[in-house]
């Protein structure tokens, strides 16, 4: 993840980080933060105890990693 948060991801990297957080979150893979997105970033978020922003930042994705199973990590 290249910056330390995407708002709108404009860079092939940026819409690649925004797949793998939605192949986390169990939504339709897009590479897109589109509504379902950021509300599904705002629940986990929620859930976790973090800033509830529904925006993909650093700390969000790295708990998002955390969470996948050791098989399925990158």
């Amino acid at each position: 993840m290249p910056r330390d948060e995407i708002l709108n991801p404009v860079t092939d990297v940026e819409r690649e980080a925004v797949r793998t957080a939605q192949r986390a979150l169990s939504v339709r893979e897009t590479g897109l933060l589109d509504d379902v997105t950021k509300a599904s970033l705002r629940g986990i978020q929620r859930l976790l105890g973090l800033p509830v922003t529904g925006v993909l930042d650093r700390v969000t994705a790295d708990a998002l990693e955390r969470l996948r199973p050791p098989g399925l990590r990158e």
